[in-house]
């Protein structure tokens, strides 16, 4: 599978500069943690799941999680289970399908050693399981049945751990919770593939829901944790993981209080102005913007329970030119001793040795969602991913 491997090669030639890399369920795990990208969630109880599942492949989903969690009723927990089940051996038989990364979200430890001997053989299509309302004391049995699991199966799993409970809001224990987890996911650190983020559990803790056109970072209480959690779990020493953004509720807005968030200019350069109106009435100029600052606090990827989120996080999640050109020269060989260079851009300073952790996760970037070519914008980038 690859990013944007859903389009036409000849589209592709055109968009990128360097296309996205091709990856599997068995490419290395750091690459695999920045490839996530869109990650769509569906409850497991989903009668057409194998279909749904071929059908969002086919549409640029590159990883799922079938959810036994939140998004089902307590009384349908048995039936969501065996129906995976059988949902994975339809999949099982279609030889011609590659499905994207599945996880499945689980409520216990226990469902993870018997749904993975459930499966069977089929479990060779399974990515892993995410695990809710992740703490230490919560987490660690969690993980322990992974590894238990994996072991008995023989096959590679990733847990995704939730950071999601109130323990991380309130002030006074959110140091000594994020130090807990922080000692849980570092214990296992081979078999972490990224920390996932609950912001509306966050925001339900204070009875809060943040509108279609605010951002989590316009929330300030929520924006705190999420500054937090990359404060200590996502640095770029080697300590940290792959922190993933929270999701976006909404998918129409039938009337808004604030003015759109979406420039007018790039899609007018784009000739692609009916695109902007129907980012702006489904409730995507929010997205977008929430995106970019996913980014520029540390972010990648993002939890989505809509199809047509899904293309947006891609698109922003493309290096842009300029950004490769100056990760590019920052990681030039001859760099190597410092010192501070004009970008090849004209606009701006690059310093070597402060911009080289940056550089390098550009680069990673780079290799998973591909680099635009020079005069490609975001707006080209979301037109030909969204599915005709």
């Amino acid at each position: 599978m690859r990013h944007f491997g859903h389009i036409a090669p000849g589209v592709r030639q055109r968009l990128f500069h360097r296309e996205p890399c091709a990856f599997d369920a068995d490419s290395p795990a750091r690459l695999l943690s920045a490839a996530l990208g869109a990650t769509l969630y569906s409850p497991a109880t989903r009668s057409r799941l194998a279909d749904d599942i071929v059908k969002q492949t086919g549409r640029g989903v590159v990883s799922m999680v079938l959810c036994l969690e939140d998004s089902i009723g307590d009384e349908d927990v048995a039936a969501g289970e065996e129906n995976l089940v059988r949902q994975f051996a339809d999949l099982a038989a279609r030889e011609d399908v590659e499905p994207p990364l599945l996880f499945i979200r689980v409520r216990t430890p226990e469902q993870i050693p018997d749904l993975v001997q459930r499966l069977g053989g089929t479990v060779r299509l399974l990515s892993g399981f995410v695990f809710p309302k992740f703490t230490e004391e919560r987490g660690i049995p969690f993980l322990e049945a992974l590894a238990a699991a994996e072991h008995a199966s023989g096959r590679r799993l990733f847990g995704m751990p939730v950071l999601e409970t109130p323990e991380l809001m309130y002030r006074e224990s959110r140091v000594d919770a994020l130090e807990g987890i922080a000692r849980a996911v570092d214990k296992y650190r081979d078999r972490v593939l990224a920390l996932r983020l609950g912001v509306t559990d966050f925001c339900s803790s204070y009875g809060l829901r943040r509108a279609p056109d605010m951002t989590a970072y316009d929330v300030q209480i929520v924006a705190s944790v999420i500054a937090d959690v990359v404060n200590m779990l996502g640095r770029a020493d080697g300590t940290g993981f792959t922190v993933t953004g929270p999701v976006w509720e909404y998918f129409r807005v039938p009337e808004r209080m604030f003015k759109p968030l979406l420039r007018t200019s790039p899609f007018l350069e784009g000739q692609a102005v009916e695109l902007r109106e129907k980012l702006i009435e489904h409730a995507m100029d929010g997205l977008l913007r929430e995106i970019s600052l996913d980014h520029a606090n540390g972010l990648l990827g993002k939890t989505c329970i809509h199809p047509s989120h899904v293309p947006a996080v891609h698109a922003l999640s493309v290096v842009s030119h300029e950004e490769y050109s100056d990760a590019a020269d920052i990681l030039r060989p001859e760099r190597g001793g410092g010192g501070v260079l004009r970008s090849q851009y004209t606009n701006k300073m690059n310093e070597v040795k402060p911009h080289r952790a940056w550089a390098e996760r550009t680069m990673l970037r780079a290799e998973v969602f591909g680099v635009a070519n020079e005069d490609v914008s975001f707006v080209d980038l979301l037109a030909a991913g969204i599915p005709g």
